[in-house]
């Protein structure tokens, strides 16, 4: 064999290595080290985080209030994000709250972007997300679809092998 086909072999296999590593490192199948479909870093505690959010989403899915407040922390607040306390909930304001919600909705289409998880004070975690609610609702006689998009956080608090909600339903 002559060194100039010596020469062309080594030059296609650098070519088919190179080829093969671009293909590795653009393929969909590839992640950066975060969860599939969200911004979240991939590791045991983050899945945990978000495997018990989804139980949330999928709750609200099903406007199953038992299970909501089952979710919910006995200490619940929320402070609608102004200083207007009028409009304020704790853990009996959210039963009514969500009562009140879910007997004017027909249908719930809720989902989630994981955006951040982060450890706060007081063993709290926080799960920055956007989320997506299209509901269907009665409408000049008719039912009509809304939606909503908006970024929202959820505080976490341990429980046991859980979490609880603290605020952002």
């Amino acid at each position: 064999m002559s060194r100039v086909n010596q020469s062309v072999k080594v030059c296609v296999r650098a070519l088919k290595l190179v080829l093969v590593a671009w293909l590795l490192a653009t393929s969909p199948g590839c992640t950066n080290g975060s969860i599939p479909n969200t911004d979240v870093p991939d590791n045991e505690f983050n899945r945990k985080v978000l495997e018990f959010c989804e139980d949330y989403r999928h709750a609200v899915e099903r406007r199953n209030i038992a299970l909501l407040m089952k979710l919910a922390a006995p200490s619940y607040y929320e402070d609608g994000g102004n200083a207007d306390a009028s409009d304020d909930l704790d853990y009996a304001g959210l039963h009514k709250y969500l009562e009140t919600k879910f007997l004017q909705t027909k249908a719930i289409r809720y989902e989630i972007r994981y955006r951040k998880i982060s450890k706060g004070d007081n063993e709290v975690i926080n799960v920055d997300y956007t989320y997506s609610a299209s509901y269907k609702i009665p409408y000049k006689g008719a039912d009509a679809w809304k939606r909503t998009v908006a970024d929202n956080r959820l505080q976490l608090i341990p429980e046991g092998d859980s979490f609880r909600i603290l605020s952002g339903m």
